[in-house]
């Protein structure tokens, strides 16, 4: 097959028509490996074994990704479970003294010293939350946070100062760890 190069240019800067084989030609692009030797076997082992040696890597770093992933997701499921583990034992010792205090209601008659039993109980239940990162917060006379509390309701503030502050508190809000955990519901004065 011949093709034809129509703006060949000269030396002496004409141009002219010449005939060109484009397979002929051994200087042209993609002819070069035709004339270089068959690479010899040992080559061609070579990097069929680091072929061989690149898949076994590969297929042990899968593995041990997928083992990696379930033995985190069994952690993490143990984890959950158990979460309020520490909390619970802590709370078993208050669950004790509230059994003692049964007893102790239903065998005493004396007010006083039921009062001062059933306080040991609610101060020691205080303390253990405590212990665990329980907190009270603080909501009376302090102004209204969207952020920390939830309205129930509006009544008219007995004195101008108080409008737009926390009056009442409904149901008490707690952090853990300084976080909010319960909002506190609370009485807004307008």
């Amino acid at each position: 097959m011949q093709e034809k190069d129509l703006n060949t240019e000269t030396t002496n800067g004409t141009t002219e028509m010449t005939d060109y084989n484009i397979n002929a030609d051994e200087n042209a692009a993609g002819t070069t490996h035709l004339s270089e030797p068959v690479a010899d076997d040992s080559a061609i082992e070579k990097v069929q074994a680091e072929l061989a040696e690149q898949k076994d890597k590969y297929l042990r770093l899968m593995a041990e990704f997928d083992n990696f992933r379930r033995r985190t997701a069994k952690e993490r499921l143990e984890l959950i479970q158990t979460a309020g583990k520490d909390v619970i034992a802590s709370l078993l010792d208050v669950l004790d003294d509230c059994d003692r205090a049964e007893k102790q209601l239903q065998a005493s008659e004396d007010i006083s010293q039921i009062k001062e039993g059933i306080q040991l109980v609610f101060n020691k239940l205080r303390t253990s939350l405590q212990a665990k990162g329980v907190k009270v917060m603080e909501s009376i006379n302090t102004d209204f946070d969207v952020e920390k509390h939830e309205a129930i309701t509006e009544i008219p503030a007995p004195t101008e100062e108080l409008k737009g502050k926390v009056l009442d508190e409904v149901q008490k809000g707690y952090y853990l760890n300084d976080k909010i955990i319960r909002f506190a519901k609370v009485v807004v004065g307008k």
